[in-house]
């Protein structure tokens, strides 16, 4: 996580972090020992207010009961004093530690000592509630992410030694035991490897990989010894890459944190000078004027008016926003763009890697004149001797048995491969291959958007292969899931051709589409949506050429699994699942983050300024400023973590 600035105890109130707003809580974990001052503070003044109100231990009157309160208010009233006297010293005047200071001096001046001690003790207690809450939430997100392996077993020398993950070299052998994490991105060398990826996609049933496919650091092995081959360094593998996304989230605050945080640097010094004209000023107006009642006034009203509850809840909500998303297998490259996602309504989607897999699969075989084995065996022939992807799709077909060879292979440019196989001359291309050679096809190809696979054997016309990209599984969800929060207009635009785009994208239900566009078409496409009134405009996309419209959107959304390093690297928001579906996740966690931001600073401005209304009227007493400082401060608390504990999907 961020390095959080944070200090050791300096007593019992809180354990502080440094702001330049003045206000500070803890990031660490609460202990025991953080607890025993406020508990004797608790105690000593429960023996007090019981000798006030009780007549018992008649030995605590007088300058005994003075000093005893005095020493009850120590434990939490020092640190807060100290602290305060510090912020001055660095000219920071204006904290609330100068306004609780104030406050319960003051209470001690005009002889209230339990409501001094009371208002110091109960702001210590919700200090330590709010640094355990801010610690669980900021917790969250760290462990989810503390899969930081620490060590490899390397194949080096003839035998497996373990190195430190960082000097591991592409290229070399690793072994992962069962329940260690794989500790680099790399290709599987064994069979087949079990793996828990929760870490990497937020998913936590066990992922089945085979061999020759990818694994991912951070990954735990479930079953029986595997080894990889490393593929990347580890400072560029997947789980550095979102540990590093994570401490820089927290860094990027939204402009609702930043504005909260100027506003206490301005609302500070006012509320202490409106609390001086409210002691000194009814001595001009009022006749029965009596400074001990208007300085308990004054008081009251500086209790109420510390912007606790703001400065601690709304960083706290974002924290809790963050780290929701992070669980669901969502980064969001700061508090910023969980605002900026709230005012997204239109979505503009690549398709290839997106909302198809990006992985060619035959769809349709049909012959002519010919079995299916033997056509496919033809054609296998010469594909095998092709690096193309659709090669890769064709050479997946199963054949029970396959000896055919093929020997002097050409490749014709933009149009296919021509070959010897079985003595008989084969054409495995698109119609122009077959027409330069005056073989016809039949008609009905003509109909078939996707990809066609001609072959003709010995100048006659054998069938075809149609090969298409297979939709996600998620796919039609994940546009329903996105008109459901609210947003009527999806829209693709992908490089491959038209017809086929359009055929995805009337599948899919979406507003528009358009097919064949380079990157700067991509691009300008969005910067005239971006130029309508209203407008924000959120992209997603896996690819290099997807870089210069996820720069250029108001929310890039990049694929994280199967997308591009380029890709990850300019978006906002990375979906490590690779599932469009978190496309709606997201949008619903942004929403929800800001809702409980907005109700936090409702609830504290409206109490607040109820309690400073009778406060000022002398209606309210110190134990109502107390609530309206530290309880509405714990209320927001509690509201904010809600986020942790709700169901996205």
């Amino acid at each position: 996580m961020n390095k959080d600035n944070t200090h050791k105890n300096e007593a019992s109130c809180c354990s502080t972090e440094d702001n330049h707003d003045g206000h500070s809580h803890g990031t660490g974990i609460i202990s025991f020992k953080t607890y025993i001052p406020s508990t004797v503070s608790f105690i000593m003044l429960m023996i007090g207010i019981a000798v006030d109100y009780f007549n018992v231990l008649p030995f605590l009157k007088g300058w005994i009961r003075i000093i005893w309160y005095v020493i009850a208010y120590i434990p939490v009233g020092l640190p807060v004093l100290k602290q305060g006297w510090k912020s001055i010293k660095r000219g920071d005047v204006f904290t609330e530690f100068l306004l609780m200071s104030i406050a319960t001096v003051g209470a001690f001046v005009i002889g209230e000592y339990p409501e001094g001690v009371a208002v110091m003790l109960f702001y210590a207690v919700g200090e330590l509630f709010q640094a355990a809450a801010v610690s669980r939430a900021k917790g969250n997100i760290k462990a989810l992410l503390d899969v930081r392996p620490n060590e490899a077993l390397v194949f080096r020398n003839n035998e497996y030694i373990t190195v430190d993950p960082e000097i591991v070299k592409i290229g070399e052998k690793i072994k992962v035991r069962v329940g260690e994490k794989i500790p680099l991105d790399g290709n599987l060398l064994s069979d087949k490897a079990v793996l828990n990826t929760a870490a990497i996609t937020g998913e936590s049933k066990p992922d089945s990989i085979l061999k020759n496919e990818k694994v991912f650091a951070g990954s735990i092995n479930l079953e029986g010894v595997i080894e990889i081959e490393a593929t990347k360094e580890f400072k560029n593998s997947s789980i550095a890459r979102i540990l590093e996304l994570v401490q820089n989230a927290t860094a990027r605050k939204s402009k609702t944190e930043l504005f909260i945080r100027k506003f206490a640097r301005i609302y500070t010094p006012i509320v202490v000078f409106l609390a001086i004209g409210l002691t000194l000023l009814p001595f001009f107006f009022i006749d029965d004027y009596v400074f001990n009642d208007w300085l308990y006034r004054a008081l009251i009203f500086l209790v109420v008016s510390c912007p606790c509850a703001l400065v601690i809840s709304i960083p706290l909500g974002y924290f809790g926003g963050l780290g929701a998303a992070s669980r669901n297998g969502i980064l969001f490259k700061g508090a910023s763009v969980l605002d900026a996602i709230t005012k997204v309504n239109v979505v503009v989607m690549d398709k290839t890697g997106t909302v198809t897999k990006g992985v060619f699969k035959i769809k349709e075989i049909k012959t002519s004149g010919i079995i299916e084995k033997e056509m496919m065996s033809y054609l296998i022939a010469i594909e095998e001797q092709s690096t193309h992807p659709i090669a890769k799709a064709i050479l997946e077909y199963k054949l029970a048995e396959h000896t055919f060879k093929s020997s002097e292979i050409t490749e014709i440019a933009g149009k296919g491969l021509k070959g010897i196989v079985n003595e008989k001359e084969v054409l495995v291309g698109n119609k122009s291959l077959l027409a330069l050679y005056n073989i016809p096809v039949p008609s009905e190809t003509n109909a078939i958007v996707e990809s066609v696979i001609m072959i003709a054997v010995a100048g006659k016309f054998a069938g075809y292969v149609v090969i298409a990209d297979e939709l996600k599984t998620d796919a039609h969800a994940a546009v329903r899931k996105i008109n459901n929060v609210g947003i009527d207009k999806v829209i693709m635009l992908s490089g491959d051709k038209d017809s086929i785009t359009q055929k995805v994208a009337k599948e899919l239900n979406l507003s528009w589409a358009k097919g064949a566009m380079l990157p700067e078409d991509k691009l300008n496409e969005v910067e005239i949506l971006k130029k309508q009134p209203n407008i924000k405009v959120a992209f997603i996309g896996d690819g290099i050429n997807d870089a210069p419209v996820l720069a250029s959107s108001d929310v890039g959304i990049a694929m994280g699994g199967l997308g591009s390093d380029v890709a990850i690297e300019t978006a906002d928001i990375i979906i490590q699942t690779d599932q469009p579906s978190k496309i709606a996740t997201a949008i619903k966690i942004g929403k929800s983050t800001r809702a409980i931001v907005w109700q936090n600073i409702a609830l504290a401005f409206g109490v607040k300024l109820i309690v400073l209304a009778l406060g000022a009227g002398g209606l309210a007493s110190m134990w109502e400023a107390v609530f309206a400082d530290v309880g509405v401060a714990l209320l927001a608390i509690l509201n904010a973590i809600r986020l942790q504990k709700m169901k996205w999907e």
